[in-house]
C-alpha cells in the first residue's frame, strides 16, 4: 500500500512539474531574427499568476501570468545588430542563443510562394551561393484544423546553401535583396501551402460576421457533417487490394480528407498562421490567387477582408502587404474572350485602392503558358522587393506597375480612337521586343470586342483603335489568363491589366 501511495505521489509531482513548465511557441528559438526598431512583442505560458520577465540586449520587462498561465510582455525597440541572447526567466528559464536584431517578413500565399529554391531557375546556382548567416529562415508545416493551434514544428535556422534548397524560392530572392541593399539581418517566415483557397487563411468568426460568406461556410457545415473519411478509406483499400492483384493501370489514390485540408475556410488560419500571429514583424508576401479564381468577383472582398483581419489580429497597425499578381497561364486565344483569370488580376488590383500599404508586383511577363508554376522566381521576388525597398526603407526606385489612370480623365474617345492616360509611368512607357503596342481590346456598345491596334503617344499615352468599330466604348488590356502583350515601363514594370468599362464577366455571382 506505501509503495502504492508514493508511486501516486511522485505521479502527481510529475503532472505538476509538467503543468508549470514554461513553454513558448517555436517562432521563439536559437538563431531567430526579431524586428528592429519597433517594441519586441514575447508570449507563452506559464503558471497562473507567476511573474515573468525577459532580458536582451541589456533591456528587460516583465509580466505577470493570466489566470489561464498565457504571458504577454514588450521589450523595448532595438536597433538592428547581434548577435544577443534573449533570456525567458518565470518558475524555470529558457535561453535562446545567436539572436539577430533586423527585418522580419511573413512569406505566405500557396504553391508559388512554396515553390523551393531547389525548383525554380539556376537552382544548382542559386544553391551554392546562398552563404548569407544574417538571413534567418523558418518554415512553418502545413496543418489545416478548426481549432487554433499554439505551437507547430518549427525552428530558425541560417542561410546556407543546405537549408535555402527546401526553403520559398520568392521569400529567399526577396530576403536576399533586403539583406544586400540595406545590409543588416533579414528573418524570413514562410507559412506557403499550394493549392489553399484564401477563406482558409480567416477566423472563421470574421467570415461569419461579415455576411458576405454564408452560402461558402453552410457548404463546408454540410460536407463536415456528411464526410466520412473512415469509409472512403476503407473503399480505397478495398479497391487497392483488387487492383493489387493484377496491378492493371494506375493504382487508386488514396482519398485525402477535405475537413483536414486547405481549401476549408479557418483551416490554415488555426493550424499554420494563429501560432505566428503577434510576432513582431514589418510586413507580408503573399502570392496566391490561382484557387480562388473562379470566384474572382468575391476576392474583391474576400481579399482585402483577409489582409484587414490579419492585421487586426497581429496588432501592429496597418503593417506592409504586398502581393504578386498571377502570372500569364494556359493557351493563348486568337480572339478576346472572359476569362476568370482576368478578373481575379483585377480584384487583386482593387485592393491596393480599399487598403493602406500594400502593393502588386505584376509579372505578365515572367509566367509559362504550360507550367502554373513559372520557375522564374528571382524576377517575383526583386518585384516584390521593390516595393519594400520604395516603400519601408527609403529608396527612390522605381516600384509600382504603370497603371490606366480610370475614367474619366484617363479615357478620351474622338471618332474612332480612343486615347489612354497612365500613372506610376516611372521613365516612360515602353514596349518590350517589338516596337507596336500589343496586349489591346476594343469594343462598341455591343460589347463584343475585337483586337485592336495601338501606340505610344507619349511617356504617359497610349492612342487605341481598330477596324471596323466607329464607336468604341471600352478598351481592356491583357484581358486574358494568358495574353500576349508587351507594354512595360523604362525600367521593365509590365503594365498593369485593366479594362474601362464594369460589364458583367464569368465570375459576378459566384459565392461558392
Amino acid at each position: 500500500m506505501r509503495f502504492r501511495f508514493l508511486s501516486l505521489l511522485a505521479l502527481m509531482l510529475v503532472a505538476s512539474s509538467a503543468s508549470a513548465e514554461l513553454k513558448m511557441s517555436s517562432i521563439f528559438g536559437d538563431s531567430m531574427v526579431l524586428q528592429r526598431d519597433q517594441p519586441i512583442h514575447v508570449w507563452g505560458w506559464t503558471v497562473a499568476g507567476q511573474e515573468v520577465s525577459a532580458e536582451l540586449a541589456g533591456h528587460s520587462a516583465s509580466t505577470k501570468a493570466d489566470a489561464s498561465g498565457r504571458f504577454d510582455l514588450s521589450i523595448d525597440a532595438l536597433p538592428a545588430g547581434g548577435p544577443h541572447e534573449m533570456t525567458i526567466s518565470a518558475d524555470q528559464s529558457k535561453t535562446f542563443r545567436d539572436v539577430l536584431i533586423g527585418e522580419v517578413w511573413v512569406c505566405s500565399g500557396q504553391s508559388n510562394m512554396g515553390m523551393a529554391v531547389a525548383s525554380s531557375n539556376d537552382a544548382d546556382l542559386e544553391s551554392l551561393a546562398a552563404n548569407y548567416p544574417n538571413i534567418r529562415l523558418i518554415s512553418v508545416p502545413q496543418v489545416g484544423v478548426q481549432e487554433p493551434q499554439k505551437d507547430f514544428n518549427g525552428q530558425w535556422t541560417a542561410c546556407t546553401p543546405e537549408s535555402v534548397r527546401n526553403f520559398s524560392a520568392v521569400g529567399y530572392f526577396f530576403g536576399r535583396q533586403l539583406n544586400q541593399t540595406l545590409d543588416i539581418p533579414i528573418g524570413l517566415i514562410d507559412n506557403a501551402w499550394g493549392g489553399s483557397a484564401a477563406e482558409a487563411w480567416i477566423e472563421r468568426k470574421v467570415l461569419e460576421e461579415d455576411g458576405n460568406y454564408a452560402e461558402l461556410l453552410g457548404r463546408w457545415d454540410y460536407l463536415a457533417a456528411n464526410h466520412n473519411h473512415e469509409a472512403a478509406v476503407a473503399k480505397w483499400k478495398e479497391l487497392h487490394a483488387e487492383w493489387a492483384k493484377e496491378k492493371k493501370g494506375n493504382a487508386p489514390r488514396a482519398p485525402r480528407n477535405p475537413l483536414t485540408g486547405n481549401q476549408r475556410p479557418a483551416n490554415i488560419y488555426n493550424g499554420v498562421l494563429k501560432p505566428t500571429i503577434g510576432y513582431t514583424i514589418r510586413g507580408a508576401i503573399w502570392y496566391q490567387g490561382e484557387s480562388n479564381a473562379g470566384r474572382a468577383y468575391q476576392y474583391r472582398d474576400l481579399f482585402p477582408l483577409m489582409i484587414q483581419s490579419w492585421r487586426d489580429e497581429w496588432k501592429q497597425g496597418d503593417f506592409p502587404f504586398y502581393w504578386v499578381q498571377l502570372a500569364d497561364y494556359k493557351n493563348e486565344v486568337d480572339a478576346p474572350v472572359d476569362s476568370e483569370w482576368a478578373e481575379l488580376r483585377e480584384a487583386q488590383t482593387m485592393t491596393m485602392s480599399r487598403l493602406p500599404n500594400t502593393g502588386e508586383a505584376v509579372i505578365l511577363n515572367l509566367g509559362e503558358a504550360n507550367d502554373i508554376h513559372p520557375k522564374n522566381k528571382q524576377g517575383v521576388g526583386t518585384r516584390l522587393a521593390r516595393w519594400a525597398l520604395a516603400k519601408d526603407y527609403g529608396y527612390k526606385i522605381a516600384h509600382q506597375s504603370p497603371t490606366y489612370r480610370g475614367t474619366p480623365e484617363g479615357m478620351q474617345v474622338k471618332g474612332d480612337r480612343v486615347t489612354l492616360k497612365f500613372d506610376h509611368v516611372g521613365g516612360g512607357l515602353d514596349t518590350f521586343d517589338v516596337n507596336n503596342a500589343i496586349g489591346f481590346s476594343i469594343a462598341g456598345a455591343d460589347q463584343k470586342f475585337v483586337f485592336a491596334k495601338a501606340k505610344i503617344v507619349d511617356k504617359e499615352t497610349i492612342e487605341v483603335w481598330a477596324d471596323g468599330i466607329e464607336n468604341p466604348v471600352s478598351v481592356r488590356y491583357a484581358w486574358a489568363n494568358n495574353p500576349v502583350c508587351n507594354v512595360q515601363s523604362a525600367e521593365g514594370l509590365a503594365l498593369t491589366p485593366f479594362r474601362t468599362d464594369d460589364w458583367k464577366g464569368k465570375t459576378e455571382g459566384v459565392v461558392k
